[in-house]
């Protein structure tokens, strides 16, 4: 009935929680031989696997969630807390703990308490206050456990669930330590935690393990933070490292452990004073510069060592966020320091002043870092085109030339911007090195260009533009003396270059089998001339658009023909001909004068 009344979504929820709530199957007296235990605290709870079924975890759903199950455990097992007018307090005791639904009690109370800690907790970043209650649903939360973890401990309870109780018990109350920071102590209860978590793990099936796993992993960060406040130094570079091959961490432990990477890198941002490129030293007074400088050669090396190409990608922009916030920090003081600059280049004959040459210094990492991002997702899909025709075969999308050409089109955008920055114009190592990169990323452009016309089978084309990749290719072996170093990270142009003359042959071949093809295909009885049916009956053509819904049968408009106009007659004999005088037929003018005014006056008529 409950089910039939609230109806839709929530009914169907309903009638799961009632059936969740029925009485297992056994034993209905309940003796001590009867050995009561959950499925699973982490499955019963409100926690991870109750978030992915849509039903809990943190927040106003969870805790509703836990209120709803709560009010019908009381109901089913008659645990009513006094009557509608006088409320009566029981707690659960060994004594009458028959039913495995009663640990369900005390554990949707530490659950609902808990996620509204976890509500707290997202309300108190704009709300400080809101932690005090915060941390009293925390304690809340523990000493619910703290009651399940000892109705555990009676001989009616299983091995499992004790365990599970010993652990979620350890699970809360590390959380409650940590948001006191009270870092030993939170240590200490989450390795307890993640021990009894990894034993089950070891002990129980498949499923039940990816469960324990999850919680494994969500505490593992909190382990390694509180390490570090203890003192472990290493424990910062594992977080650091853990941090950036996710990409950014979630949970309770994100906004904390940002706070700590910046925090560590402003200490070691106070020792930065100055900064060296190309020849040149430059002062960084910027505090956010500071810690983006510092911290670029983890993240570089953390992309280096990225395990696929998702995590690689991620890390790139992470990378370019940063890079943007500081050049955005460097732009900011650029704008009242406008006169001071134009005086400065006029002073120093055209240099630049040291802000601007820290722009322009941030700009090309932003831009070397976009062309890197560039250079792998065109590898990616280069691997995508050697295996075409097995993403054929499975019915995917494949990889296309043009996809290619348009990732090359934004490298030698972002290499113009390179040759543009102030302060680098007269420095002619830096644009040679920027030209011969320029001629690499052409080189590949026009060959994927090429491959683009092989497609379509335009052969000169093709062959036009492989000509023009070995010309680039050559420009760059003549030019590349004293840049090698800096052009061992570019696509090698060797290889571009044996991979472009075995084009080259096949070329030349299949466009010989395909004018071969075109000629035997041939013949008058296929040739179509372009008239349409009504002109040609007596011509045989096999025309397929006959069959096809554009049909050609007749010219549609009909097209203009001349016909005779109407004739024009011209009256010649008109200027020769004498009319006869009509004098004698035209009435004579009335008389004028006074007689005739007055005459006119009256109506009399002459």
């Amino acid at each position: 009935m409950a089910a039939e009344r609230h109806g839709g979504r929530g009914g169907a929820e309903e009638s799961k929680e009632n059936k969740e709530n029925e009485r297992p199957a056994g034993p209905r007296d309940g003796g001590l031989s009867d050995s009561l235990g959950l499925e699973s605290i982490l499955r019963s709870g409100g926690g991870e696997a109750e978030r992915a079924e849509g039903r809990g975890g943190p927040g106003p759903a969870g805790r509703g969630y836990c209120s709803r199950r709560l009010r019908r455990l009381r109901k089913t097992l008659n645990f009513k807390m006094g009557n509608r007018h006088k409320f009566t307090g029981k707690k659960v005791t060994e004594e009458i703990l028959s039913d495995n639904r009663y640990l369900l009690l005390i554990l949707m109370d530490a659950e609902r308490a808990w996620s509204y800690a976890m509500q707290l907790k997202q309300e108190a970043n704009t709300e400080p206050r809101k932690r005090f209650h915060l941390l009293s649903r925390l304690r809340k939360a523990v000493k619910h456990a703290e009651e399940l973890e000892r109705l555990c401990e009676s001989n009616r309870v299983d091995a499992k669930t004790k365990l599970e109780a010993q652990a979620y018990m350890a699970y809360l109350t590390g959380m409650l330590r940590f948001e006191h920071q009270e870092w030993k102590a939170a240590m200490e209860a989450f390795n307890k935690c993640k021990t009894i978590y990894e034993k089950l793990a070891n002990a129980f099936t498949e499923e039940q393990a990816v469960l324990y796993n999850q919680r494994v992993e969500e505490i593992s960060p909190n382990i390694r933070y509180c390490a570090y406040n203890i003192g472990d130094q290493s424990a910062m570079n594992e977080l650091m490292q853990m941090r950036l091959r996710s990409g950014g961490t979630e949970g309770l432990l994100a906004e904390k452990l940002e706070a700590l990477i910046t925090q560590t890198r402003a200490k070691q941002a106070a020792t930065m004073s100055e900064v060296e490129w190309r020849g040149r030293t430059v002062p960084v007074k910027i505090d956010k510069v500071r810690i983006f400088l510092l911290g670029l050669a983890d993240n570089e090396a953390a992309i280096v060592q990225a395990e696929n190409e998702e995590t690689r990608e991620r890390l790139f922009e992470s990378l370019l966020s940063e890079c943007r916030d500081a050049i955005q920090a460097v732009r900011e003081d650029l704008k009242p320091d406008q006169k001071q600059r134009e005086h400065s280049l006029e002073n120093d004959s055209g240099k630049v002043s040291n802000i601007q040459y820290l722009h322009s210094y941030l700009t090309y990492i932003k831009l070397s870092t976009a062309v890197k991002r560039n250079e792998s997702m065109a590898k990616s899909l280069q691997k995508a085109l050697l295996q075409q025709q097995r993403s054929e075969e499975d019915g995917k999308r494949t990889a296309r030339p043009q996809d290619l050409i348009r990732l090359y089109d934004i490298i030698l955008q972002n290499l113009v911007e390179l040759t543009q920055l102030p302060g680098l114009e007269e420095d002619k190592n830096f644009q040679k090195e920027i030209g011969l990169k320029t001629l690499v990323y052409k080189a590949y452009r026009c060959f994927f260009i090429a491959q683009s016309y092989v497609l379509v089978k335009k052969w000169s084309e093709a062959l036009v533009l492989y000509e023009r990749v070995l010309k680039y290719a050559g420009q760059v072996q003549s030019g590349a003396g004293a840049f090698t170093n800096s052009l061992k990270e570019l696509p090698d142009v060797q290889d571009l270059i044996t991979q472009v003359n075995a084009e080259k042959y096949s070329l030349q071949a299949a466009a010989i089998l395909d004018a071969n093809d075109n000629h035997e295909t041939e013949s008058p009885s296929q040739v179509k001339d372009g008239k349409p049916l009504s002109e040609r009956f007596e011509i045989f053509c096999l025309d397929p658009s006959l069959v096809s819904k554009q049909v050609s049968l007749v010219h549609f408009p009909p097209g203009f023909q001349p016909i005779p106009c109407k004739p024009l007659f011209f009256d010649l004999a008109l200027n020769h001909v004498a009319f006869p005088p009509l004098e004698d037929k035209v009435e004579q003018k009335a008389k004028s004068g006074l007689t005739g005014y007055i005459k006119g006056i009256f109506g009399f008529k002459s």
